[in-house]
């Protein structure tokens, strides 16, 4: 969390960090020694269509079905995945968007160093959030939920 933002940049943003539940104590404790007033930290937020809703860039790690909800959402965003997971595939995940200009990616060891520099330079860029927007938002399936429900009954051999 080394390279942060200037006083001059502050002035017009709000940050939602989900920290998790592991992580809300050092979080929090980092924001304060720093008094960055403009992050509300939380540790789990029940509504997340209405902090995507919120946000004009979301910053997030890889998964699958955050991969998914994005998708659906058509949210600009930057992806940091976790070295921690099976294979990194959440970088795998990540790249797939990136080669479709359909998101940014910072790896994880960088994103202390560069991961608010990036976010900041999209913010104020808005043809390329619109860009992502509208690329990530191809990618997105509204009715994946009845498409799989359908492959079962195909692959069961029932009709539904």
């Amino acid at each position: 969390m080394e390279n942060w933002i200037s006083e001059r940049e502050v002035s017009n943003i709000e940050i939602i960090w989900q920290s998790g539940k592991y992580y809300k104590e050092e979080v929090e404790l980092f924001l304060k020694d720093k008094n960055r007033e403009y992050v509300k930290n939380c540790e789990f937020i029940d509504r997340m269509d209405l902090a995507y809703a919120a946000a004009d860039v979301i910053i997030t790690r890889a998964g699958a079905g955050t991969i998914s909800e994005l998708s659906v959402a058509k949210k600009a965003c930057i992806f940091v995945p976790s070295p921690n997971v099976a294979e990194d595939h959440q970088t795998c995940n990540a790249k797939a968007l990136v080669d479709k200009r359909a998101a940014m990616m910072v790896k994880d060891a960088e994103a202390p160093q560069y991961l608010m520099t990036t976010a900041m330079e999209l913010l104020n860029d808005t043809s390329k959030i619109e860009e992502l927007e509208e690329n990530i938002g191809r990618m997105g399936y509204k009715q994946s939920a009845s498409i799989i429900v359908n492959e079962v009954f195909k692959l069961t051999g029932n009709k539904g």
